[in-house]
């Protein structure tokens, strides 16, 4: 168990150095001077030179590179060219909100999609089966925003069960919290719920016809026993790929939900950095977003070893 996590670990090494060759070199290798590119078409002489020095870019490539990971090292993402504040506290400042919905729209989707794929794989062939699938395929239908401006029409205007847009921290209570992420979540869920539920319906039938199941049933183990422990846990392995890939895509990918319920995410400064072409900001994101991906694979990978002690080996 040791030595894998040991060699998880290690692999991933060797890809955070590659994202962070290719963040450093993404804006040394655009063409045209880097300097012009940050400062825009109106800038001056003085103002240029101060943004050269500024990055280091009058050293050479490798001192600039051997620089930047020092910084790196030390928790320094460098300072947004546009706010001048330092890029991680950008980051603290907006990450709540996005990590509020992703925890939530996951979790929700967890607790929907696995019963309804159990279920769905259980009366296979059925109505039932078909009802859920029918469900699956409405939710990588539909877009999100067009979700999420149905919602705020019918929760939000006509019945005002909730506030609109905006977002209130946990720690102004549990109900402002709710009322402001309760339509985000939904929204966001609606398509993770359909990808883990047909995981969980694929994976399920492969399982329900092998041995062990029919064993189970023979020794008079009740049905939700055998759905439950004996072939739900053997067909999580790639149910838990699914979802921890899906946690990564939410991380970076609540770009349109954070817009349409305007929540200050880091969804929304990411588009806010690309659009003022704030290339430190640009670069602190690609890299946390990179570092949480590699994070969940690993966890990932350490989950399958409890699920099925043979891959430990």
């Amino acid at each position: 168990m040791l030595g894998y996590l040991l060699r998880r670990v290690l692999a991933a090494i060797p890809v955070m150095g590659v994202v962070a060759l290719f963040v450093f070199l993404l804006l040394r290798l655009t063409p045209g001077d880097p300097a012009a590119i940050l400062a825009g078409d109106n800038a001056t002489p003085a103002q240029l030179e101060r943004i050269r020095t500024s990055l280091g870019l009058n050293e050479p490539l490798y001192v600039q590179f051997i620089t930047w990971i020092g910084k790196l090292l030390h928790g320094d993402l460098g300072v947004s060219l546009i706010s001048n504040v330092p890029v991680l506290q950008m980051v603290g400042q907006r990450i709540e909100p996005s990590i509020s919905i992703a925890l939530s729209t996951i979790i929700l989707s967890i607790l929907v999609a696995v019963p309804l794929g159990v279920i769905a794989a259980w009366k296979h062939g059925t109505w039932i089966d078909r009802f859920v699938m029918g469900l699956s395929v409405l939710g990588f239908s539909v877009p999100v925003f067009v979700i999420g401006y149905v919602l705020i029409q019918i929760f939000a205007l006509d019945l005002r069960w909730v506030p609109v847009q905006g977002f209130r921290s946990i720690t102004s209570g549990l109900g402002p919290f709710f009322e402001r992420i309760i339509l985000p979540t939904i929204s966001l869920s609606f398509i993770y719920i359909a990808l883990i539920a047909r995981m969980t319906r694929a994976a399920m039938l492969d399982v329900l016809g092998e041995d062990y199941v029919r064993t189970a049933r023979a020794k008079g183990i009740n049905e939700s026993g055998v759905l439950m422990r004996h072939a739900l846990r053997n067909a999580a392995v790639p149910v838990i790929t699914v979802i921890g890939t899906g946690f990564t895509l939410l991380i970076s990918g609540v770009v349109v939900t954070e817009s349409v319920f305007n929540l200050p995410g880091i969804g929304r400064l990411t588009v806010d950095a690309v659009l003022a072409r704030d290339y430190p900001v640009i670069q602190g994101m690609i890299l946390l977003t990179s570092f949480v991906y590699v994070l969940v694979n690993l966890m990932i990978d350490l989950a399958y070893t409890l699920l099925d002690p043979r891959i430990r080996y």
